[in-house]
């Protein structure tokens, strides 16, 4: 199981993210704390996710998609739960 990075920008004002919110909580265990900023544990790789969220943004819109499995990694996000997530999934 690999722990991908998504990262997006939706460019179009008034632009909706709900049916993008889902598919990336369809993909199993997810992290969300930062805005346009989600890490999600998945089998497939960085290039299926891709595929997958690309139907659901615009063509003006973008999108990144990095394997972060196991690398390094600090925050400052005090109490509210995010380090423990982070520790269980990188």
């Amino acid at each position: 199981m690999a722990t991908l990075l998504v990262s997006y920008d939706l460019n179009k004002p008034g632009q909706g993210y709900e049916d993008l919110i889902a598919r990336l909580k369809s993909f199993g265990a997810w992290w969300h704390y930062l805005d346009s900023t989600w890490l999600i544990a998945s089998p497939q790789p960085a290039s299926e996710v891709r595929d997958a969220l690309l139907p659901l943004i615009d063509d003006n819109d973008e999108l990144l998609v990095i394997n972060v499995t196991g690398d390094e990694w600090a925050s400052w996000m005090p109490g509210n739960g995010a380090n423990t997530w982070l520790e269980e999934h990188i």
